[in-house]
């Protein structure tokens, strides 16, 4: 996120009435998720995924022609993942923004000290990809797009009707996951919900 409340840190798995083509096709992205994360999306072979898949060649290319088609699949279901989290923050907090805002730095804290944490996927994976055509490039894109937007509908419902603040919190998001790697969930839960508190009284 990554934000993810207390009551679920762990992305669905397919869904059991899924047909067998379907499950078969989140059987693969499953596989490519877990090794794009934790060795990095260009370090992973086609082979690798068929190989920790369980499939064969024919079945990997007859769901994802290319590698790239299989890592745009991981990110969009990855971003479905984190909207559905945030959202349900937001309901969670019944549209208070500095509950809403406790409940998704509390999430990201929790997350980017958790055993395993690899830093945000869509920023990892936008590092990989330089040309910002790409269509791996484009779901981050959007990803991120739609989460500036959530947080410009967040802030405005309290009358600040600015995208810079918008862009300023997202940038505390971005810099809280990097500080997973060297704080503990309270300490990177806290700074960021004070920070982000700061920036909105600022422009109140």
């Amino acid at each position: 996120m990554t934000s993810q409340t207390s009551a679920d840190t762990v992305e669905p798995a397919a869904a059991p009435t899924l047909g067998r083509g379907a499950r078969t096709r989140e059987r693969i992205i499953d596989a490519g998720a877990d090794l794009f994360y934790a060795h990095g999306i260009r370090a992973v072979s086609a082979d690798k995924i068929i190989e920790r898949a369980g499939i064969t060649k024919v079945t990997f290319y007859r769901h994802f022609p290319t590698k790239d088609d299989l890592v745009v699949a991981y990110l969009e279901r990855r971003a479905a993942w984190e909207r559905m989290v945030i959202l349900g923050a937001s309901e969670a907090a019944h549209g208070d923004v500095d509950e809403t805002i406790r409940l998704v730095s509390d999430g990201i804290g929790q997350e980017a000290c958790s055993a395993g944490f690899r830093g945000c996927p869509f920023i990892n994976a936008a590092a990989e990809y330089a040309d910002a055509d790409h269509p791996v490039r484009k779901v981050v894109a959007e990803h991120r797009a739609w989460f500036v937007s959530m947080l410009q509908k967040l802030t405005a419902s309290i009358g600040i009707d600015d995208p810079d603040v918008a862009a300023e919190l997202m940038m505390l998001r971005d810099g809280a996951m990097v500080t997973g790697y060297l704080g503990t969930p309270n300490q990177v839960s806290g700074a960021l919900l004070s920070a982000s508190r700061s920036v909105i009284s600022s422009h109140r």
